[in-house]
């Protein structure tokens, strides 16, 4: 809870809706995606390394005032570095503005070009694998309601009172979406499948039990501000490397 400027490819929806988010009345189920027209992109954002963990990556992971919202600090020193945001060679040979997710290594990446990318640890869900293919972040949004489908809300009758009658779970710190929320579609059509953000910091690079792409609150806001609309997005179970 993402593919040059070519949306071609397929996309597979299935009956698993997760994280609608509630935005414009015309969107309804809102979706994210990617476009590219080759953007020019601010030069990427330390760090590189792992001298950067106690370094950059306390100021990076710190805590965020955000839309009248205080996120707290991660703990990096309880996470795995890989999954921290980093610059890395790029290993998808997608044009610059490409969103890529690897499903099978739990990153995303966005194509900075000239051979390198920005890569972001995700967590994932069961609609984050039922997904795959290209597409587009069609709606981008802040801080973004939260309306549980009827099928969870079967599972889990308490959650009846964030319906889409009951006008959604609020925006804030324990909204599923987090502090932002890309919406996929394809041809126009939303996909149900979003990148978005998570207080969970734990659950990067692991397999839970619902939502799509999920990433930490601060990585979320990073990618969202360097995403222009309609970014182009390829989801994959994996990046060949030949």
């Amino acid at each position: 809870m993402s593919s040059p400027s070519s949306t071609s490819g397929f996309v597979t929806r299935r009956g698993f809706l997760n994280l609608a988010g509630l935005g414009a009345a015309s969107l309804g189920l809102s979706a994210c995606a990617t476009s590219g027209t080759g953007p020019s992109y601010a030069e990427a954002p330390p760090p590189a390394g792992p001298e950067a963990r106690y370094g950059s990556y306390v100021t990076m992971y710190g805590p965020v005032f955000d839309g009248g919202f205080e996120i707290p600090a991660v703990p990096i020193e309880r996470m795995d570095p890989k999954f921290l945001r980093q610059v890395v060679p790029d290993p998808t040979g997608e044009p610059a503005g490409t969103i890529v997710v690897d499903t099978s290594q739990h990153f995303l990446y966005l194509v900075l070009g000239n051979g390198q990318a920005m890569r972001y640890g995700v967590g994932l869900g069961r609609a984050g694998f039922e997904w795959a293919g290209r597409a587009n972040v069609e709606w981008k949004q802040r801080w973004p309601k939260w309306t549980p489908p009827k099928e969870m809300i079967g599972r889990q009758p308490e959650l009846a009172e964030y319906s889409a009658e009951n006008g959604g779970m609020p925006p804030g710190l324990n909204n599923p979406l987090g502090a932002r929320a890309l919406y996929i579609f394809q041809n126009g059509e939303d996909t149900l499948y979003r990148l978005h953000g998570s207080p969970e910091w734990n659950s990067i690079g692991k397999s839970v039990s619902s939502g799509c792409v999920r990433l930490m609150n601060q990585d979320i806001i990073d990618l969202y501000d360097r995403v222009p609309g309609r970014a182009p997005i390829l989801v994959t179970g994996g990046i060949s490397m030949s």
